[in-house]
């Protein structure tokens, strides 16, 4: 019996537990309605015996005519901004993920619900047989298009992989790869690069998997630059007026930057100004901040949408950036899942390669994929950043203006700042004073997000950082003194500025920096592409706590036993006790250096550890994976800016004597 109600990646079955749950909840949501289309169905084959003698040729190619590439998702009503978290999820971000799909699969039922059962019977027939062929006929032959293309660009890569063993290793360089192999990694690249978007985003993901991939493969595949190419204008004034409920594009914005000011696998960047007209509309609609599901149970979880950072409320004269998905992503997107799933299942058929477990990692990035095309739960991820940092003058969010987004657009503040790349670029040059201070603030931003609100930026590379320098000053409220911002936003801008214009003049900028930092500014850090967090549950924070007290104890074999007791597939590690011994041996080495040299790196370790855990088949959580990479990156930029840097030291002394853990009461601190 044809089914018409198909669901969109990501809503079948997936890696954790977690995750199992939630896809099982939103089919469950739909069963009903898709209980009740099987009972139309069956009524509706009468219809369809007879009316196909009448409709003939004719009414068969028309719908063929009809029928094109973009009907294979049903259209999703993307003027919705609200969002709210399913309650009783066990992360904040799992209950946007499990909202967002609840109402896509529900907006994609209603959808054909409404074509095959209203009007007269020759509509409702003409649309059954326009699905039916969609489904079952034009998406099949498009899917299996892209397979053949992508299977030209891959299977060659699964031919030639013995090459790996081949070659000699290079002893001058200390490399411990030999040349076949890195010629192999360069060619996996490229494949992947060729293979569009979606592969991309696969490769770079892989590219932090270092408990999976060998060192010198995830190396090359850093190195994978998306070649996405910008959509159209006329795409973009489509999807923005539809998002503002059809507001003609010239009346959205006083003034709008045509070119992108970045293009990505999913979306592209633009910068302009509101118009009043566009304000005055989405103020009518009343205060979005009333209507969101506050996961923090404070009245203060959001700032007021329509108010900016110093408390003015936003005009049609501030710059704004506008995020906007590329048209049809998501079905294209789609494709390449399916195509992905299957590769990996066939790995996985191959002797010694199950350990892997590559259809549930397939499963695990198609979650990411998914929360990333639905571009409100990054505009909510902002707003919690910024509830949880809303103490710190240091540390920056861009404001999402919640009122103006929707699935397929974010509006939010647009940041004017100096990359975190142009300073580590001077790091050596500039003097240790700001470059230290640049170091300690990222690191303490970071560790706050790791230990105290267990809400992590996923994405923590120099691209994503952007340095602004304020004055404060000191001031007695009541009793207490406080410390403000004592520059505006003028001053601000007009500092870099200045900076910018400098240029590649490095002996300049050291020399202006030096000085801004006599005079008493500070550094002020600015996360930006925020699409992606990682929160551990309840279990995995416990397995990380424990984890990493062992290691702070340099109790190395306890946190080997740890490591393989708590892995996803014990029983395939392989030499448990081996292991075990292997970490206990690094852990006492790290011990001897800490009392010889004074600091370590926790980078060296838990990269050496990977090593270990890829060796030994030791199967890690994708989201305890993914706080490791944040570690090694950011003390990677600590030490650019602050050779001397001891994260381990910052840690443990966290870990120690500030350390939340959660239970059933709520939180409190080792």
């Amino acid at each position: 019996m044809l089914n018409l109600l198909r669901q969109p990646v990501g809503s079948g079955v997936i890696i954790r537990s977690t995750k199992r749950q939630i896809a099982q909840n939103i089919k469950c949501s739909i069963k009903k309605r898709q209980f009740s289309t099987q009972q139309y169905q069956i009524r509706s084959s009468n219809f369809i015996r007879g009316g196909l003698i009448g409709l003939g040729g004719a009414t068969i190619t028309t719908i063929l005519l009809r029928s094109t590439v973009l009907n294979d998702i049903a259209p999703i009503d993307t003027t919705i901004h609200e969002l709210n978290p399913v309650k009783g999820a066990e992360t904040y971000e799992n209950g946007l993920y499990e909202a967002s799909q609840r109402e896509e699969i529900e907006q994609y039922n209603d959808y054909r619900h409404s074509k095959v059962r209203t009007g007269n019977k020759l509509k409702q027939i003409f649309y059954y047989i326009k699905f039916s062929i969609d489904d079952y006929l034009i998406d099949p032959i498009i899917t299996f298009g892209r397979f053949l293309e992508l299977s030209f660009l891959f299977v060659p890569v699964l031919i030639s992989c013995p090459i790996c063993w081949f070659g000699h290793k290079d002893r001058s360089t200390g490399e411990n790869i030999r040349s076949g192999a890195k010629l192999w990694y360069r060619y996996l690249r490229w494949s992947t690069e060729k293979a569009g978007a979606s592969f991309i985003k696969l490769g770079q993901w892989a590219a932090s998997r270092t408990d999976i991939f060998s060192k010198e493969m995830c190396d090359e595949l850093s190195n994978l630059h998306s070649n996405a190419k910008a959509h159209s204008l006329k795409d973009t004034i489509k999807i923005v007026s539809k998002s503002f409920e059809d507001l003609p594009f010239d009346e959205i914005f006083d003034e709008f930057n045509e070119k992108p000011v970045g293009v990505g696998a999913i979306a592209q960047v633009y910068t302009g100004k509101l118009s009043n007209k566009a304000l005055n509309k989405v103020r009518s609609g009343g205060d979005l901040e009333e209507k969101v599901n506050q996961p923090s149970k404070s009245k203060q979880f959001l700032d007021n949408i329509l108010v900016t950072e110093h408390g003015d409320p936003l005009t049609a004269n501030q710059f704004v950036a506008i995020k906007v998905l590329h048209p049809n992503v998501e079905i294209k997107i789609n494709r390449d899942l399916k195509i992905m799933k299957f590769f990996a299942n066939s790995i996985n058929m191959i002797p010694t390669m199950e350990w892997l477990s590559l259809p549930d990692e397939v499963e695990q990035f198609s979650i990411l994929m998914r929360l990333q095309l639905d571009l409100r739960i990054e505009g909510l991820n902002l707003a919690r950043f910024r509830n949880n940092f809303k103490k710190r003058l240091d540390i920056h969010f861009p404001k999402p203006y919640l009122n103006f987004t929707t699935r397929d657009v974010l509006v939010e503040e647009y940041i004017h700042a100096i990359p975190m790349s142009k300073l580590l670029s001077l790091s050596d040059n500039y003097g240790k004073n700001l470059s230290k201070e640049v170091s300690d603030k990222g690191l303490d931003a970071f560790l706050k997000m790791l230990i105290l609100d267990n809400f992590v930026h996923a994405d923590l590379h120099p691209g994503n950082m952007m340095i602004r320098f304020y004055k404060n000053e000191m001031f007695k409220h009541e009793r207490e003194y406080k410390i403000v911002k004592s520059s505006n936003e003028h001053e601000t801008n007009k500092i870099t500025n200045e900076l910018l214009s400098l240029g590649e003049d490095n002996e300049k900028w050291c020399s202006r920096l030096s000085e801004l930092y006599e005079d008493g500014y500070h550094a002020e850090i600015c996360f930006l592409d925020v699409g992606l967090i990682t929160e551990l549950n309840h279990h995995d924070r416990i397995n990380f706590i424990d984890l990493f007290r062992a290691l702070s104890e340099f109790d190395g074999y306890k946190a080997g036993e740890l490591m393989v007791e708590r892995s996803r597939t014990p029983e395939t590690v392989i030499d448990k006790e081996i292991f075990a011994l292997k970490v206990d041996k690094l852990v006492g080495t790290m011990k001897e250096r800490t009392f010889t040299l004074g600091n370590i790196s926790i980078g060296d370790l838990l990269d050496k550890v990977l090593g270990m855990v890829r060796t030994h088949h030791v199967r890690m959580e994708g989201d305890f994976i993914t706080v490791i990479v944040a570690i090694l990156l950011l003390e990677g930029i600590g030490r650019q800016l602050y050779p001397d840097l001891d994260l381990f030291a910052r840690f443990v002394y966290a870990l120690l004597f500030g350390f939340p853990t959660e239970n059933e009461v709520g939180i409190s601190f080792i």
